[in-house]
């Protein structure tokens, strides 16, 4: 159900505002495998969390560009 509740919240945004949640998203994944190269890293679930999120959000954009 939460699944259901992000892609919701995530089709009510705009194209521009999922692009820069998207660029957010890459720069945390990033910054998290300089964290994990540095050994630094203390939460490694939050790579699966952020590679879905990422799929969720090109998904959504890829609906929107297929309907217009």
């Amino acid at each position: 159900m939460a699944t259901e509740t992000k892609a919701t919240a995530l089709r009510a945004k705009s194209a521009q505002e999922l692009k820069d949640e998207l660029v957010e998203l890459r720069k945390e994944e990033f910054n998290l495998r300089m964290q994990r190269g540095t050994g630094q890293l203390s939460n490694t679930a939050r790579f699966k969390e952020i590679r879905r999120e990422v799929a969720r959000i090109k998904t959504i954009l890829n609906e929107q560009a297929a309907s217009a």
